[in-house]
Order: C-alpha cells, then sequence, then structure tokens
C-alpha cells in the first residue's frame, strides 16, 4: 500500500491553496471645468449628483448620506448642507462652472442652488425639469354614499 503526501490528501496545494486578495481600483482623479449639477427635491430628500458634460455621474450626495433623519431630510438646511458634502470633490476636479437642473417641488430647491454659487461655481443656466401631468389618466369616479 502506497501514502499519500499530505498535501494532496487534503485537496490542497503545498502554498497552502489561499487564492490572492483581488487588488482594488484606486479612484480616477477627475478634471473638468464645466459640469452639469442635477437638483432633485422632494418632499422627503434633496438629492445632488455633479456629472459631465456627456452625463456621467462623477459624484452624489444626498440629505440622507449626509445624516439627516427624517423630516430634517427635506429642509432647505440640509439641502445647503448637501451641496458642502461635494464641495471635496468640485475643489479636486477643479469644477468652475456648472449648468442647473432641477426635478421636483421640495423645499430644498432654491438652497442648493444658492450653496452652489456660494462654493465659487459659476451658474451658467438653470432648468426646471419638474413633470407636469398634462391631465394625466382618467379620474376616480365619484363615491356614492
Amino acid at each position: 500500500m502506497a501514502e499519500q503526501s499530505t498535501s494532496s490528501a487534503k485537496g490542497g496545494s503545498a502554498s497552502g491553496g489561499k487564492k490572492p486578495a483581488p487588488r482594488k481600483k484606486g479612484k480616477k482623479k477627475v478634471s473638468l471645468k464645466k459640469g452639469v449639477a442635477y437638483i432633485n427635491a422632494t418632499y422627503n430628500n434633496t438629492i445632488v449628483s455633479l456629472a459631465d458634460s456627456q452625463g456621467n455621474v462623477l459624484a452624489a450626495a444626498s440629505a440622507g448620506k449626509v445624516g439627516f433623519k427624517g423630516p430634517k431630510k427635506s429642509t432647505p438646511y440640509a439641502a445647503g448642507v448637501v451641496v458642502r458634502d461635494l464641495a471635496e470633490f468640485v475643489k479636486n476636479a477643479g469644477l468652475q462652472q456648472v449648468d442647473v437642473v432641477i426635478k421636483g417641488v421640495g423645499l430644498g430647491r432654491e438652497s442648493a442652488i444658492r450653496a452652489l454659487s456660494g462654493l465659487g461655481l459659476q451658474v451658467l443656466s438653470i432648468k426646471d425639469r419638474t413633470p407636469i401631468p398634462h391631465n394625466g389618466p382618467r379620474a376616480k369616479r365619484a363615491r356614492r354614499v
């Protein structure tokens, strides 16, 4: 009877059988002069995304991500803090000019734009893309009691 070696009996190789951990890719350095800021101001939250001119989102922040909870997420103060959270990205990328696209009817609409201009960004244009129903679907029937 022939005996097997201990490494093959365990099913692993002589090196221990562990695979090397996958390498994490570092973040790429982004530099752009002009970008687009998308502000989504709902009744419950304010979300701000910074994108390049092609529409590729490079950075995003929301009131919930910054640390606000509950009804405080939809306040104008929270919208200003959200934009200040993106300030580090703006400084590193060298962003100078921004087109603003607003969507929603929340309280953080104007304060988010003021905070963007407060960062030293030149606001080139403001577009309102809030969806407006054009009469929409048929209304529910009247309730009979």
